[in-house]
């Protein structure tokens, strides 16, 4: 994967980013919240592989690489991804997002759809607000004596709630993933999650995306659930929803090979 920097005179569209060098059609992915663009690479590129396809991974602003150079809203950081696509590439992309970057990418189908061919969304945000989402209520599945053990005891209570793939295993994949590329602005990240401006203006909006979606959920995600996700899919009468038993919110990392497939027949339906 190529680094390409963006010089300083391109301020409003400033976001480090890797792409490969396919020339097919752009595929842009989108973090988590808080993780880089290699963290994003590791996610993705395997399910990508082999399609001759235009892999571009964006650091968020506050995020890897990126300066935090705008407000702490996701209104702001919306727009920016926007300014980057508008700025780079001159036709339509296929949008890939997890969690936060899922929710973004949701958010510009809604707001720009002129921008977007298709939408992969994994594990997506679907309502901010913690209180308001449609949790699991079944207690997490079953899983070996220490396998939390190489993690930090501050990552203890999330990665219980957030892992159905319960093995040290895709805790190693985890760590090593959220450990991976820049450092981020961890103040800016924390005023974009507590501020009044984390939630988009339009999340609620009873807006119709007409391109092909895939929308790929876990079972035992206990952060951001996958019913909220099923009611959303109103919103998109060419989308395919699905649910995978013995995962969580970090899908990508604990069912890569069911992702894989999942994101084959994405591919086929934006090609029909």
């Amino acid at each position: 994967m190529e680094h390409t920097a963006v010089s300083s005179e391109e301020s409003s569209v400033h976001l480090a980013y890797d792409q490969s060098t396919d020339t097919g059609p752009a595929v842009v992915c989108l973090p988590m919240f808080s993780v880089s663009r290699t963290a994003t690479a590791a996610a993705f590129s395997p399910a990508l592989a082999g399609e001759g396809l235009r892999e571009i991974y964006l650091d968020l602003p506050g995020h890897g690489d990126s300066p935090a150079h705008c407000p702490p809203t996701s209104r702001a950081v919306l727009d920016t991804v926007c300014a980057w696509l508008d700025h780079h590439l001159d036709t339509p992309a296929l949008l890939v997002g997890g969690s936060y970057g899922a929710y973004l990418a949701a958010g510009i189908a809604r707001q720009r759809p002129d921008l977007v061919r298709g939408l992969l969304l994994v594990c997506p945000g679907v309502t901010i607000a913690r209180h308001s989402r449609n949790l699991p209520d079944e207690p997490p599945l079953e899983a070996p004596t220490g396998w939390l053990d190489a993690a930090p005891t501050a990552l203890h209570a999330h990665l219980d709630a957030a892992l159905g793939h319960r093995t040290p295993t895709v805790v190693a994949t985890v760590l090593a993933a959220l450990n991976s590329g820049g450092p981020g602005d961890a103040t800016f990240q924390q005023e974009l999650q507590s501020g009044p401006g984390y939630a988009l203006p339009d999340e609620d909006a009873d807006v119709t995306f007409d391109g092909p979606v895939s929308v790929i959920t876990g079972r035992q995600d206990h952060i951001v659930g996958y019913a909220d996700q099923f009611r959303a899919m109103r919103h998109y009468p060419r989308g395919t929803y699905t649910v995978i038993d013995a995962a969580g919110h970090y899908l990508p990392y604990e069912q890569p090979t069911l992702l894989r497939s999942l994101t084959q027949d994405w591919l086929r339906r934006t090609h029909a």
